[in-house]
């Protein structure tokens, strides 16, 4: 795992420079409104990725992958891919995702951890199932780009 020193000035883990784009979310948005609005828009979306962040960081399996990560720049990220994705009208900012998780050694097993948290966070916001697996389908062909190992 490479690690950068943060900038003493404003505590931010530089990245490299990358266009960005919407592209990078690495899914097509859905159409219209409905995933949007079974999330509880922009807020709901909010706390659910917050959530799986949170319980993320809190487990033991993968909370080395979080160690070294500018958690603010993640956070927002994370959430502006997500509420692009259910088309709740946002743009993505964020590297593309192969960039994103080069030399973090992600494995398949990490990658479930954050499902797991994801499915929580979105069982607490009383997400319905049918939604859930909707998102979880979009989010599925990442796999490839995300892990490494």
């Amino acid at each position: 795992m490479v690690r950068k020193a943060r900038d003493p000035a404003t505590g931010e883990i530089p990245v490299d420079p990358y266009v960005q784009g919407d592209a990078n979310a690495g899914a097509h948005p859905f159409a219209g409104d409905g995933m949007a609005r079974a999330f509880g828009g922009q807020a709901g979306i909010r706390r659910i990725t917050d959530r799986t962040l949170d319980l993320s960081v809190a487990d033991p399996r993968i909370k080395a992958i979080f160690e070294e990560h500018d958690m603010v720049r993640l956070r927002r990220t994370l959430f502006e891919q997500v509420c692009f994705i259910l088309n709740a009208g946002c743009r993505y900012s964020g590297r593309d995702m192969k960039v994103a998780h080069k030399g973090l050694g992600t494995t398949r097993a990490d990658l479930n951890a954050l499902v797991e948290h994801l499915q929580q966070a979105m069982r607490e916001a009383h997400v319905s199932f049918p939604a859930q697996n909707r998102l979880l389908a979009k989010l599925a062909p990442m796999d490839r780009t995300v892990t490494e190992r």
